[in-house]
């Protein structure tokens, strides 16, 4: 029998239960009961509870065991409100926003009327100064995917100019060689996380498990800037480890080139979540966007994890007094919406 859960007054959530409850063996019965059930027909592996979202409400999650947890992580930084908030529930209310759910309309060719109000007054009223276009996705992978697909289309367009396609590279390109399919690479950095797609997972490095056994685009990898704590007694350490990394990341770049592979893009997190919550100097940053424009490349941060004013700002890279925007913002999970933000020559 499932337990009640005695509740307390709260001004931000009411009806949040007290506390963290847990009163089974973990993972409790009815979840390894379910988790049977699944196993038999998917892999299910990474499943830790069955979760009762029905009675999952603020900062708690509630298993099918009844047991309470306090969720530090709130679906992976999914949910900026917490469970059952009432201002997201009132939302699906709207038969506006069930006849978008119901219909599933493919958006770049039958959107619906009020698509370019949403665009316009909702995802553009948070865009990231200096970025004017947006490309919204349906999940942060797929947003990084179009970033990096946008950093590769402008790389060729800068060297193709006006030209139209030749058939040498219409013909190669459904066969998966150049010209057609561009000989050119993305940089990112040791510990990142992107995403599990295809491109996404080329340019992630934060556990081996995400990237075993699948192909991946031979681009390069930086180091990411492993400092030593606490800061203010390992200043000239730590700068040491700024200049090393971005001493890496120009070697890369050259290098290359030099073996006909150019970087089209950089992509970095403003910081790195999945790879185990590491930090980078502000000065790291500003050199590194000094860096992308010396060598006419885009600098693209991926705010998945650190959107939404997580930090204190809307947008962790506005900590870093940057001299101009980056030139891609990848944005996803508290946003509720996921995507990219671009300048307007890379749309």
């Amino acid at each position: 029998m499932a337990r009640d859960i005695r509740l307390h007054k709260s001004s931000i959530c009411p009806a949040e239960p007290p506390g963290p409850s847990v009163f089974t063996d973990l993972p409790g019965p009815k979840t390894m009961e379910l988790l049977e059930d699944l196993t038999q027909v998917t892999q299910a592996k990474s499943v830790r509870l069955f979760a009762d979202y029905s009675k999952s409400i603020g900062n708690y999650l509630v298993d099918v065991d009844g047991n309470v947890f306090l969720d530090l992580l709130m679906q992976f930084s999914s949910l900026p409100l917490g469970y059952n908030h009432p201002s997201i529930l009132n939302i699906f209310k709207d038969r506006k926003n069930l006849l978008s759910i119901a219909n599933q309309p493919t958006l770049g060719a039958f959107p619906p009327s009020d698509y370019p109000e949403s665009i316009l007054f909702i995802l553009m009223s948070i865009a990231p100064v200096g970025l004017c276009k947006v490309i919204p996705a349906v999940c942060d992978a797929v947003a990084t995917e179009n970033a990096l697909k946008s950093a590769f289309i402008t790389h060729k367009m800068k060297q193709r100019g006006k030209i139209s396609f030749t058939q040498a590279e219409i013909e190669s390109a459904m066969i998966n060689l150049p010209p057609g399919s561009a000989n050119v690479s993305i940089l990112s950095f040791r510990g990142s996380f992107h995403g599990r797609t295809m491109g996404a997972l080329s340019v992630s490095h934060a556990k081996y498990i995400h990237k075993m056994d699948i192909p991946a685009f031979n681009w390069p990898v930086a180091s990411f800037p492993a400092y030593s704590y606490p800061l203010q007694q390992y200043n000239q350490e730590n700068s040491r480890e700024d200049e090393r990394c971005l001493c890496e990341v120009e070697e890369l770049i050259e290098t290359f080139k030099k073996n006909d592979r150019p970087v089209a893009g950089i992509i970095i997190e403003p910081i790195q979540t999945v790879g185990g919550d590491n930090y980078a100097s502000i000065y790291f940053f500003q050199k590194l966007q000094e860096i992308t424009k010396q060598n006419s490349i885009p600098l693209i941060m991926d705010e998945s994890n650190t959107g939404g004013g997580v930090t204190g700002k809307m947008w962790c890279h506005e900590h870093f007094s940057l001299p101009s925007p980056p030139d891609m913002v990848i944005f996803g999970k508290l946003a509720q919406v996921s995507g990219v933000y671009l300048k307007h020559e890379y749309m």
